[in-house]
């Protein structure tokens, strides 16, 4: 008689079945698209990966399911990385999945740097203009629900509480979410209570793949932003993420907490910057008293009591009085003194014999006057005789007197040599007495 052979459990034979799938299989990478994706409130992410021919369930736990950027959306093509294993308590066959990536990015990629070449040449990223500092209003452009507006909200409260910020709830996210923004953008561009100048509007979105992000690279949306009226700031994703977006907005910022660092300005640098100042001002203050104070005290010293000063010029009037009474007194003094002498000395003079010596005196100098007088009158008479004979010996009539004679032509031009005449020519001679008219009748030449 056989003994009948040991049986498993059925746990034992999931086990051992479990055992040889991760040990024969191991992690492998597996292409395929999703479908049946649930998300539980434990966190997990369960779904089902099939291709045309077949499929597989898997499991993405959410330790891992917290560094997976993909989107997980039903009919998404996706590549994955996984343990072949097996769920022991219904003994179904599965992937757990430890990391997802979305399939055919090469294909996004190339469509991005096309249509980003184009959109460059068109002049769609020339917006650069200044964004007010600190701006009137902030108009967000963002999922009402994501931790981008979170941070963003926090970081503004921080450090500019007076901003008036505005959320514009939108999808950021799929395929509605293009047309929504543009759709805000041009409502918020078209209220005229907006002005340029003072608002300001940031469209944001946290991280995520290139899928996730794939509305902000919506051609559409690029020329809406670049055709805004307010200034836009695009803040998408992390600092290594980069749309078409942030390319038309007129700044872009790395991340939403950067932007909202970049919109506002930071309350307790000004409150440290007013402390300085005010420290600052206190102390220029505090200077500017103690000199004025220095200098009151010294005014102060040198001012004296109105009555003082009264007292002091009236003393110094009562002085000048009594010197210049005193002046007067002696000016006085001295004329009558004077006077006195001068009478004593008139009534000394014989005024007769005076009379007498100065009529002898006038004599006197009249007899000296008309010596002198007369002995002039003969010195000049003398020097104007000689000069006289001097003008006499060199005048022209007394060469004439002497038998000489001046021939002048017509117009009384003195002929001095016998060519300046011609034959038959009328002369007039000029003699020491009298004038004779001749006639050239002939020339001689030496």
């Amino acid at each position: 008689m056989h003994e009948t052979p040991q049986a498993l459990s059925v746990s034992q034979l999931n086990q051992r079945a479990k055992q040889t799938l991760e040990r024969e299989v191991g992690e492998v990478w597996v292409e395929g698209e999703l479908s049946n994706v649930s998300r539980p409130a434990s966190g997990h992410i369960y779904f089902t990966l099939k291709d045309d021919r077949a499929q597989i369930r898997c499991a993405l736990f959410r330790q891992r399911a917290r560094f997976v950027a993909a989107p997980m959306r039903d009919g998404d093509q996706v590549k994955l990385r996984g343990r072949v294993s097996l769920f022991e308590p219904r003994g179904d066959y599965q992937l757990i999945a430890e990391a997802v990536q979305a399939a055919g990015l090469g294909e996004l990629l190339a469509a991005f740097e096309r249509l980003k070449a184009q959109l460059q040449s068109e002049g769609v990223f020339a917006n650069a203009r200044p964004l007010p500092f600190p701006p009137r209003k902030i108009l967000i452009l963002s999922s009402a629900s994501g931790a981008a507006i979170r941070d963003v909200l926090a970081v503004l409260a921080a450090r500019w509480p007076l901003a008036d910020v505005t959320l514009i709830p939108v999808p950021v996210q799929g395929a509605e979410a293009a047309p929504a923004m543009i759709s805000a953008l041009g409502l918020l561009n078209r209220q005229a209570r907006l002005d340029p100048d003072q608002d300001v509007v940031l469209i944001t979105r946290g991280g995520g793949s290139l899928e996730d992000l794939w509305a902000f690279n919506n051609e559409h949306l690029a020329r809406a932003i670049f055709h805004s009226r307010l200034p836009v700031m695009s803040a998408v994703g992390h600092e290594v993420d980069v749309t078409l977006a942030d390319f038309a907005a007129d700044m872009r910022a790395p991340t939403p907490s950067a932007a909202a660092e970049r919109l506002v300005p930071d309350q307790q640098a000004l409150k440290h910057q007013l402390s300085q100042l005010e420290n600052r001002l206190y102390r220029a203050m505090q200077a500017r008293l103690e000199r004025d104070s220095q200098r009151l005290d010294t005014l102060r010293a040198r001012l004296r009591h109105p009555g003082e000063q009264l007292n002091r010029q009236r003393q110094h009037i009562t002085a000048l009085s009594q010197r210049l009474q005193r002046a007067m007194q002696q000016s006085v003094q001295q004329q009558q003194a004077r006077v006195t002498q001068l009478s004593k000395r008139l009534a000394s003079q014989d005024m007769a014999r005076l009379h007498r010596t100065e009529q002898e005196r006038v004599s006197q100098l009249q007899r000296r006057l008309a010596s002198a007088m007369q002995r002039a009158l003969e010195v000049r008479q003398a020097r104007l005789s000689s000069a006289a004979r001097e003008l006499h010996a060199v005048s022209p009539l007394a060469v004439l007197g002497r038998g000489y004679t001046i021939a002048q032509d017509e117009k009384g031009h003195v002929i001095r040599r016998a060519e300046d005449t011609a034959p038959g020519q009328k002369l007039s001679l000029r003699l020491g007495e009298g004038r004779l008219n001749v006639e050239v009748k002939r020339r001689y030449k030496k």
